[in-house]
């Protein structure tokens, strides 16, 4: 008895394993940017720093349309760019005279941030700040009054608008600027100006929930491109490394390299995939019949959420301070093709059986990839590295996508995988990929049959796997 008992314990985690918040982060899988400052009225991408406050003037602000057209995307969070290069912040801070409180937009006495993050609260939906680390109108940077300047500014998003998801640190940093009226290209050293260990300290101390992104995280990676795709596979584990062999940095490393992270990485990084509606990041009245289709949005979640990433996607507010019309319908395509695929899983009901079940406890049975939660999951021998698990539908069904996930608390420990279908008395393999990781979709022709197998043919260690699912894509 005794030996079975150790037997049924959880197994270790395999190599880097996730925090909690890390769990909580994977769980969100798709939510969005907004880029909204003054370079949506001045038609530009990049301000130079020398805007005047005053051009900031949305006509018809609403953050509840804003937020009620994400939620009904199905994004689960919302990342504002409280900051960007240019140094224009959407709220009024106490450090700087460039901001809303200066601008013509409700006389002074407006605050996006405290509009949008009290929307996201109604709504149910979590917020997030995005706080450029460059600031081209600030007389400062590239000087040590500047990094304290930030972090103050840093200290007021992370106190004062509620609880935070995420933290955006943008690896664009330095060059030319207005700087104060100096009009000057200015360099820093990325690898030392910011001194990322106490700004990062300062996040920790205020939203300990909270994740943080950048080319080295420390939580969230880049996926090192802005095109709408991770790489296949996309490990979540990552090793960041500067060019050359120096220190990575944010704005510092080998970021191709995140399109796929490193098996067996040091460290638990999984990658973001940021990417706009548009084609640029801001709105841009030229752009709106540029708007990507529902089929193209559904292409990049394939092939970020697919394939263990989360998906970042940009919604511009226009001038008007809403989300245009066109996004809303292309938005809403996407969304209706996402619940008319997974509103049903096909596996549900069936009957499941495995070649191996960790101590034979009910705790680690087949039957847990079934159930909808995320913390309970179907587990092997320590030995047994290479399992087999076949789900009969009773039933012939038809499918064209099939969704699997490991046990993220354990690590990752699956390296490849094959799926099967019984046909004329034997199996015929229909597919294989390498990883699961957080999810991974597999996405074809469809396949009709009434058993289906799942064989982990290489591990690192005893899979652990939470979810099988079985969908048709209309």
């Amino acid at each position: 008895m005794a030996k079975r008992s150790q037997k049924a314990t959880v197994p270790n985690p395999f190599g880097p394993a996730p925090h909690a918040r890390h769990v909580k982060w994977h769980e969100m899988e798709f939510y969005g940017f907004l880029h909204f400052t003054v370079n949506t009225f001045t038609d530009k991408e990049w301000g130079y720093g020398d805007e005047a406050p005053t051009v900031f003037n949305p006509t018809a602000f609403d953050a509840e349309q804003i937020v009620g057209v994400s939620k009904d995307a199905g994004m689960r969070g919302l990342i504002l760019t409280c900051k960007h290069h240019d140094g224009f912040c959407l709220w009024p801070s106490r450090y700087t005279e460039h901001s809303v409180k200066n601008s013509s937009w409700r006389n002074g006495k407006g605050d996006v941030l405290r509009e949008i993050s009290g929307a996201c609260a109604k709504q149910g939906v979590k917020f997030g700040v995005y706080l450029s680390p460059w600031d081209r109108n600030h007389a400062e940077y590239g000087r040590p009054a500047y990094i304290t300047y930030y972090r103050k500014q840093l200290r007021e998003l992370l106190s004062e608008y509620g609880p935070i998801f995420e933290v955006w640190f943008d690896g664009a940093n330095g060059g030319d600027g207005f700087y104060g009226g100096a009009r000057e290209t200015r360099t820093i050293d990325r690898t030392s100006y910011y001194d990322w260990e106490n700004t990062w300290s300062l996040v920790r101390e205020l939203q300990p929930d909270a994740v943080m992104f950048s080319d080295v995280g420390p939580d969230v990676r880049w996926v090192g491109n802005e095109s709408g795709y991770a790489g296949d596979p996309c490990w979540a584990t990552y090793t960041p490394q500067g060019p050359d062999g120096q220190s990575p940095a944010p704005g510092f490393t080998q970021y191709k390299e995140g399109e796929h992270g490193h098996l067996h990485g040091k460290c638990w990084l999984p990658a973001e995939v940021d990417v706009s509606i548009r084609p640029g990041w801001f709105y841009h009245q030229k752009e709106d019949e540029k708007v990507r289709t529902p089929q193209n949005l559904l292409d990049l979640y394939y092939q970020s959420v697919g394939r263990g990433a989360s998906l970042l996607l940009n919604l511009p507010p226009d001038r008007r301070g809403i989300i245009h019309e066109k996004d809303v319908e292309s938005l809403r395509g996407f969304r209706k093709i996402l619940d008319a695929t997974f509103g049903n899983n096909l596996a549900c009901g069936a009957t499941v059986k495995a070649d191996n079940v960790r101590g034979n406890a009910p705790r680690f049975a087949a039957e847990n990839v079934l159930d909808g939660r995320r913390d309970t999951f179907w587990c092997t021998d320590d030995g047994a590295i290479m399992p087999e698990l076949v789900l009969d539908l009773g039933q012939p069904a038809t499918f064209n996508v099939v969704s699997l996930r490991e046990h993220l608390p354990l690590g990752l420990r699956v390296d490849t995988f094959a799926l099967d279908q019984w046909q004329a008395g034997e199996w015929q393999e229909f597919a294989s990929g390498t990883g699961i990781g957080s999810r991974r979709l597999w996405r074809g022709a469809a396949v009709t049959t009434g058993k289906v197998r799942l064989r982990i043919t290489r591990a690192a260690a005893c899979p652990a796997i939470t979810d099988v699912g079985l969908y048709a894509q209309p």
